[in-house]
């Protein structure tokens, strides 16, 4: 009974009455919060724009600038172009200056023949005969390996490429089996070329060769074709192919024609005095 006696007593209109007084006195104190998110988006949209518009005119305003400094950057490495063209073409000229200022000296110095003797064996002079053609091309299915030495013993996988140390077994086995002139993918061979590799690539003289490999070789084309064949270097070039599987082929030609090597530098050598002159 005094459950029932105190609701009837406490009627919740009194419950009522105090949540609208406090809600009215927290509306009275600040803005409601619906009022306050839209002022809030309304400040960071303003800020917003005004970020984005003052990028705008600092990019307008540089823009002028860039693009003065791109082209005077263009004008820069014309003119440097331009400069190594004519320094190239300079060299081209002296090279060819030298080269005719050593054959007058060997003809003044041993004759006609002696010159064009010593002028084939140094490679100062463009050659032709007969010889053979040898082609050699990395694997089919080459890849690269991780440490570069596809051929070690070491359990490195092969890579299937051709290596400067096998274009180096190629050369000195035409040499050594009579040739008179050697050229590799058109860079002539001097006593004093060098065959070396950076990276992937294989050097001859310092200047890149891409494969396939085309080495020229001047002599006796069917002696010389047997002699390197039978060679150890022949055979081990033999030996890449059935291993590694490196694309080799020799033909014996009629007529091959060797360039000049680009320069021919004398280091050590003197002209030779003959005794009983003065």
């Amino acid at each position: 009974m005094s459950l029932l006696t105190n609701v009837m007593d406490h009627s919740l209109d009194d419950g009522y009455a105090e949540a609208a007084a406090r809600k009215q006195a927290e509306g009275a104190g600040g803005l409601p919060r619906t009022v306050r998110a839209k002022l809030g988006l309304a400040v960071g949209l303003v800020l917003a724009a005004l970020v984005v518009t003052v990028g705008a005119a600092q990019a307008r305003v540089a823009a002028p600038v860039v693009a003065k400094e791109r082209e005077e950057l263009i004008d820069r490495i014309d003119r440097e172009t331009d400069a190594a063209d004519e320094l190239e073409s300079a060299v081209d000229k002296l090279r060819d200056d030298v080269s005719g200022r050593q054959q007058e000296a060997l003809k003044q110095s041993g004759g006609s023949d002696q010159a064009d003797l010593v002028g084939i064996l140094s490679g100062a002079v463009e050659v032709h005969g007969p010889g053979v053609k040898l082609v050699v091309d990395d694997a089919k299915e080459a890849t690269t390996g991780g440490d570069g030495n596809p051929r070690e013993t070491s359990g490195f996988s092969d890579t299937g490429r051709v290596r400067d140390r096998d274009m180096q077994r190629v050369v000195n086995g035409l040499w050594a089996s009579g040739a008179e002139a050697v050229s590799v993918n058109g860079q002539r061979l001097t006593a004093l070329s060098a065959i070396r590799a950076a990276g992937e690539a294989i050097l001859v003289d310092n200047k890149p060769l891409v494969p396939p490999y085309t080495v020229l070789a001047v002599g006796d084309g069917k002696s010389l074709s047997t002699r390197f064949q039978n060679s150890a270097d022949g055979l081990y070039l033999n030996a890449l192919q059935e291993n590694y599987g490196i694309r080799t082929a020799i033909f014996v030609a009629d007529d091959l024609r060797l360039p000049a090597a680009p320069s021919v530098i004398v280091r050590t050598a003197q002209p030779r005095t003959e005794k009983g002159t003065s």
